[in-house]
């Protein structure tokens, strides 16, 4: 169930997430007769009602954290992060596994006050992304990618002072600003499929800049394709990055970036398997097994 099946609008600031304005009506699109348990996978309109629906009727269920969503929602809307989190353990706490992306995001959420999580992480299609024949060029090719606006920190990228070509490919609300403000980086607007794939084997170096994400699906991608990853060591590049094998962390992202010009391409290429979705499925799996056989938790 997606809210592609419910009238939709659009996220303030974010247009490319669609919220479902009538989700009282997901009971007409499930067989919840036949359902033995639920994954709500999102805090949004949808995943509230699948939440109460649940406890309604005593369906056992599990949510996920994708999102840093009490940053983005202080960065973006200003809402104190103490609210976003009373929100977040709130909605999460009648769950019987949260589903977190990485073992320092767990770490993070138990110094909120959250329990009941578990780490599955994120996957790339290794089949989809493969390295590819590359172009020789003069200057190394830095790529970003990913929602051109502040909570991305994309400007810590485009003021890295290194002698290379620097691409973006993504959109948001700041990119007719920075398209004026750095005229000699390449703005390339979205890319799917294989041209996404291409801009990814192209580059030298995905250079990871935000602070606030979970895990960086970026990052898998860009190394199933062969290409080293720069980042701050933060939560979410510090479980994903293997620092001399398929990347560099470092407060000074120039130094990282210039690390990674020496690492070789097959071995960051091995190191993206471990992000399969095979291993991703086996795991979410896992802890769905043993919850099953769990008792639901009384609601606040």
């Amino acid at each position: 169930m997606h809210p592609g099946l419910f009238p939709r609008k659009p996220l303030p600031k974010y247009p490319e997430i669609k919220l479902a304005t009538t989700p009282w009506h997901l009971s007409a699109h499930a067989d919840l007769p036949n359902v033995d348990f639920v994954h709500i996978p999102t805090e949004g309109t949808l995943g509230i009602t699948a939440r109460l629906v649940c406890q309604r009727r005593k369906l056992r269920f599990s949510t996920a954290m994708h999102t840093k969503f009490a940053e983005y929602a202080n960065i973006l809307a200003g809402v104190p992060e103490s609210f976003g989190y009373r929100y977040l353990r709130w909605f999460h706490k009648p769950a019987i596994s949260t589903i977190v992306q990485s073992p320092s995001q767990r770490e993070e959420l138990l110094r909120h006050g959250f329990g009941n999580l578990d780490v599955v992480g994120g996957g790339v299609d290794v089949e989809k992304f493969q390295p590819q024949r590359r172009v020789e060029r003069e200057l190394p090719r830095l790529l970003f990618v990913g929602r051109v606006s502040k909570e991305k920190n994309i400007e810590a990228f485009l003021n890295l002072d290194i002698s290379a070509t620097k691409v973006v490919v993504g959109d948001g609300p700041d990119q007719e600003r920075l398209v004026r403000k750095y005229p000699d980086v390449e703005f390339r607007g979205y890319r799917f499929g294989a041209e996404l794939v291409y801009e990814y084997a192209q580059a030298d170096c995905l250079v990871f800049t935000s602070k606030t994400d979970t895990f960086g699906l970026t990052s898998c991608e860009a190394m199933a394709c062969g290409t080293p990853v720069a980042a701050f060591p933060v939560t979410g590049p510090i479980d994903v990055i293997r620092e001399g094998v398929s990347g560099f962390l470092n407060d000074d992202l120039g130094t990282a970036v210039k690390q990674c010009l020496t690492l070789d391409r097959d071995g960051v290429r091995q190191e993206a398997l471990r992000f399969s979705w095979e291993a991703v499925a086996d795991r979410f799996l896992s802890v769905h097994k043993r919850a099953a056989d769990a008792q639901i938790p009384e609601a606040m």
